[in-house]
């Protein structure tokens, strides 16, 4: 028995993984919005710290429980970009007694490659494009049965709504501004998306998009998981979050309060990237990068 712990911090989220892998025993996610601002001011936040730290409280009190052997812990886009990672990186150490790891680009685009793919049930028609839009950045990873392209992009659903959606709901100036940045961004991509055969969006965004889609009365991990949906549905989906107030995404059955805010942006992105594509659907998958982190400890 080999128990390990991954934890991947995100823009939006920090998320938790124990277990004997495959098993797992503990899957924990947290909305604490470590990157607010970040994208403004270029540092990290007292308020979004403290959020943070006590998350990773709480994850040192569940590691401690199940005995855990080895713990990896990931950062991504906030802390790459902030001037005070530093402390960060210390309030870390402090309450677990490990170095988090800031990981570049393309080390966060080839573990979530490696947690999407190895979680399929059906084999993908190759090669597979892996989507994982996060709150500061996007990845795209292509590949066959490992990555062979990947690029990271800072763009991500809090950085596009704090930097041009401000309104409720965001106006079609802001829309097309918005749209401008991202197709800019996708541009200079180095990764050929219109070259994928399938694919597979991973990550909060994705997930509630998915949600919407398949019109569930609550959020419903299995039914989300490996869904397959069809990428018109997609784009109309996108339409009518963006056409909503804050307060209109709130009542859907479905979103979690730290997401309704910047899912407009975060499927704008979504919907820009398939436009790219040749794909007539997209499978959707739980796993992404936080299982990719839990087996590389293997």
């Amino acid at each position: 028995m080999s128990i390990v712990a991954a934890i991947d911090c995100g823009t939006n989220t920090i998320k938790l993984l124990i277990g004997d892998l495959p098993d797992v025993a503990v899957r924990e996610s947290r909305m604490v919005r470590l990157g607010q601002d970040v994208d403004r001011t270029g540092r990290l936040g007292d308020e979004a710290l403290e959020r943070t730290f006590a998350a990773i409280d709480d994850y040192a009190a569940l590691i401690a429980e199940h005995a855990v052997e080895r713990i990896r812990f990931c950062a991504t886009s906030a802390t790459r970009d902030a001037s005070n990672s530093d402390v960060f990186v210390a309030g870390v150490r402090d309450r677990l007694g490990i170095e988090p790891e800031v990981v570049a680009g393309h080390e966060e685009a080839r573990l979530a490659f490696a947690g999407a793919i190895r979680n399929l049930r059906a084999t993908p028609e190759k090669p597979v494009l892996v989507l994982d839009i996060g709150g500061g950045s996007t990845e795209l990873i292509l590949g066959t049965d490992t990555p062979q392209r990947e690029h990271s992009m800072d763009i991500g659903s809090v950085r596009m709504h704090e930097r041009h959606l401000h309104s409720e709901p965001p106006t079609a100036a802001q829309i097309a501004a918005a749209i401008a940045d991202i197709d800019a961004h996708l541009d200079s991509c180095p990764v050929p998306a219109a070259e994928a055969a399938t694919v597979v969006g991973v990550a909060g965004t994705i997930l509630t998009v998915a949600a919407g889609v398949l019109d569930l009365p609550a959020y419903d991990r299995e039914a989300i998981d490996q869904s397959v949906l069809p990428v018109p549905a997609i784009h109309a989906t996108t339409e009518r979050l963006l056409a909503m107030t804050v307060q209109e995404r709130l009542a859907l059955p479905y979103m979690h309060p730290g997401r309704a805010d910047v899912i407009g942006a975060g499927a704008l992105i979504l919907d820009r990237v398939l436009r790219r594509t040749s794909v007539e659907e997209i499978v959707v998958s739980e796993a992404d990068i936080l299982d990719g982190i839990a087996w590389s400890l293997l």
